[in-house]
C-alpha cells in the first residue's frame, strides 16, 4: 500500500456476529475515523510527503492516538521537531524519546501516542526521508525552514482535513526550537490570514538553541560548578569560548559555527570525553585529539539525535529495513541529512530571541520553554539568560511570579514559573533529551500545555 492511498482497517470479527454487529461495529470505525493504514508498529497511522517547494519534498508520519475516544478528533495533535539540524523525527524522536515504540522494538510506557495524536516530521528539507532533487532544495536561513513547514502542514490538512478543528501544539527541542519559533509565528500569521485553517494554540521549546552564544558562554562556568573541569580547564573552554563571541559580535557566522565546533572539542579533551546532552552519563575516557570520540566532535552537530543516528548501526537498519518496507517508501533515510548541516551553517549561530519576543507580544499562543538540568550543550544557565532578558509585555510581571515545584505522584520532578501565557520549566534528573530521562515531568508539562 501507497503512502498516498487510504483504507478502513477494521479489527478482526468474530464469525458468530450477526450481520446487524458487522455492521454496528463498521459504524463505530467511521465515526471515530478509523480510516488510517496500519503502518509500522501499533495503533493506526498516515504518512505521506509534502512537495513544500521545487525539488523540496517534506516527510511527515502520524500516530493516531490509542486514548480510548469515541473520535481521534477529541484529543490534541502535537507536533514534534527534532533537532540538529539534520537530525531526524521519525527516527531519533519516535523510536529514542516518545513513540510507541522503544529501539528494541518493545512498547513504551511513556509514549506521548497514549493521550494525543503524535505527528512527526523529518525536517528541514534532506532530513531522514524528506529529500530534494537538487542543490536549490536544501533550506539555508531559518526563515526557509519556517516557511517549508507551513507549507508541509498545509499539505497535511489538505489530505486530513478534520485535523483542521482540532488543538496543536508545537513541540521542539534542541536546534528544532529555532525552527519551532519561527514556524509557530509564521503559521500563527498565515492561520490569522486564512491562509491555512488550522486551530494551532501553542509551541514549546525544548533545551532549544534560541540564543547559541548564551549557551556557550556558560559552559565554563557550568562545568567549573558541577565539578567536571578545574581552573586551568574553566580557563581553557573560557578562551574557547571568547573566540566564538568575538565572531558573533562581528556577525562572522559561519566562523563562529566553526569556533563553536572547536570549543565543544576542547571540553571533551578538558573532561576526557563528557557526555554533552546529560553530564552524569557514564562515558569511557580519552585522551588526546585524535580519539574517535574527539573526532565526531569535529564534525558540528548539536543534536544527539544527527549524531547517534550517524554512527549507531540499529536506528539506521531499522528505518532503512523493516519501517522502510512497512511504509512503502523508496527514499531511504538520512542519505541527505549530513548535507542540512553544512547548508545552514552561516544561520547556525545566529539568535532567534525576537522570535520569541514576537510570539509573546503578538499572538495568543501558549509558549512553554523548558530545560533539563544535566544537560550541557544547551544548559540551564544559558537558557534562563536569554529568557530573562526578553522584552516581552508582561516579562516584569513573569520575573515577580513565584515558581512553583511540578510534582507527579508526590515527587518533585522540577519546577515552574508561569504567567498568562509563557511558562518556564526547569526538569530535574533530565539532560538534553527530556522526554526520555524524565518522562513523568514530561508527561506533566504536557498536560498544563496541551489541553
Amino acid at each position: 500500500m501507497t503512502a498516498g492511498t487510504f483504507s478502513l482497517r477494521v479489527p478482526l470479527i468474530p464469525v458468530t456476529m450477526t450481520g446487524f454487529s458487522v455492521f454496528l461495529l463498521l459504524a463505530i470505525c467511521l465515526a471515530s475515523g478509523a480510516h488510517a493504514k496500519k503502518g509500522f508498529g501499533p495503533g493506526e497511522q498516515e504518512w505521506g510527503y509534502v512537495k513544500v517547494r521545487p525539488n523540496a519534498n517534506m516527510f511527515w508520519w502520524l500516530y493516531y492516538t490509542t486514548a480510548n475516544v469515541t473520535s481521534y478528533y477529541n484529543k490534541p495533535l502535537v507536533i514534534w521537531l527534532q533537532g540538529g539540524p539534520g537530525a531526524s523525527s521519525t527516527s531519533f524522536g519516535n523510536f529514542e524519546e516518545l513513540g510507541p515504540l522503544d529501539l528494541d522494538l518493545k512498547p513504551r510506557n511513556y509514549t506521548w501516542v497514549k493521550d494525543y495524536n503524535v505527528l512527526f516530521i523529518d525536517n528541514p528539507v534532506g532530513t531522514g526521508f524528506s529529500y530534494t532533487t537538487s542543490p536549490s532544495g536544501y533550506a539555508t536561513t531559518n526563515a526557509q525552514i519556517a516557511s517549508d513547514l507551513v507549507e508541509c502542514m498545509r499539505g497535511f490538512l489538505k489530505q486530513l482535513p478534520k485535523f483542521a478543528n482540532v488543538s496543536t501544539y508545537i513541540t521542539t527541542e534542541s536546534y528544532g526550537g529555532k525552527m519551532g519559533a519561527e514556524f509557530a509565528l509564521a503559521w500563527y500569521k498565515a492561520q490569522k490570514s486564512g491562509s491555512i485553517r488550522s486551530n494551532l494554540k501553542g509551541v514549546a521549546l525544548g533545551d532549544a538553541w534560541i540564543s547559541p552564544i548564551d549557551s556557550v558562554m556558560t559552559w565554563a562556568p557550568f562545568l567549573l560548578e558541577t565539578g567536571m573541569v578545574d581552573t586551568a580547564g574553566y580557563n581553557e573552554v573560557n578562551k574557547a569560548a571568547q573566540a566564538t563571541k568575538r565572531a558573533v559580535e562581528t556577525g562572522r557566522w559561519a566562523t563562529a559555527t566553526s569556533l563553536w565546533s572547536d570549543t565543544e572539542v576542547v571540553i571533551l579533551e578538558t573532561t576526557s570525553n563528557i557526555d554533552f546532552y546529560n553530564i552524569l552519563t557514564k562515558t569511557n575516557p580519552v585522551y588526546g585529539k585524535d580519539s574517535t570520540a574527539v573526532r565526531l566532535l569535529s564534525e558540528p552537530t548539536l543534536s544527539r539525535g544527527d549524531a547517534v543516528s550517524s554512527y549507531d548501526v540499529n536506528l539506521n537498519n531499522l528505518m532503512n529495513g523493516p519501517v522502510k518496507r512497512a511504509l512503502n517508501l523508496t527514499m531511504s533515510h538520512k542519505t541527505q541529512s549530513g548535507v542540512v548541516f553544512d547548508r545552514l551553517q552561516g544561520d547556525f549561530m545566529k539568535p532567534v530571541i525576537d522570535k520569541v519576543e514576537l510570539l509573546l507580544n503578538q499572538t495568543d499562543l501558549k509558549v512553554v520553554v523548558l530545560t533539563g538540568q544535566l544537560d550541557l550543550i544547551v544548559d540551564t544557565p544559558g537558557t534562563l539568560i536569554w529568557v530573562e532578558k526578553m522584552k516581552w509585555k508582561d516579562s516584569t510581571w513573569w520575573m515577580k511570579s513565584k515558581r512553583q515545584p511540578l510534582t507527579s505522584q508526590g515527587v518533585i520532578e522540577g519546577y515552574v514559573k508561569s504567567y498568562k501565557n509563557f511558562a518556564f520549566y526547569w526538569v530535574n534528573r533530565a539532560g538534553h533529551m527530556v522526554p526520555k530521562d524524565n518522562p513523568a515531568a514530561m508527561a506533566q508539562i504536557l498536560k498544563n500545555f496541551a489541553k
